[in-house]
């Protein structure tokens, strides 16, 4: 049996903190824009440390498993 948690939540994660695809932090007129399918360098860098810290969240702490 293959725990399959990590990479599911890893790509879902990926797929939803994408900058632009569902929220932007921060964005370029508001702290926070939805749906505008535009990035910046800083809302790269804070999404990158969003998907770092869930995925440690759900990986590390929840010790989240999925056998398949």
């Amino acid at each position: 049996m293959n725990d399959w948690a990590a990479p599911l939540i890893a790509a879902a994660l990926f797929a939803f903190l994408s900058p632009g695809l569902l929220l932007q932090i921060p964005g370029k007129h508001h702290p926070i824009h939805f749906m505008n399918m535009k990035t910046s360098a800083a809302a790269i860098f804070v999404h990158a440390v969003l998907y770092a810290l869930v995925l440690i969240l759900f990986l590390v702490v929840l010790h989240v498993r999925l056998y398949i």
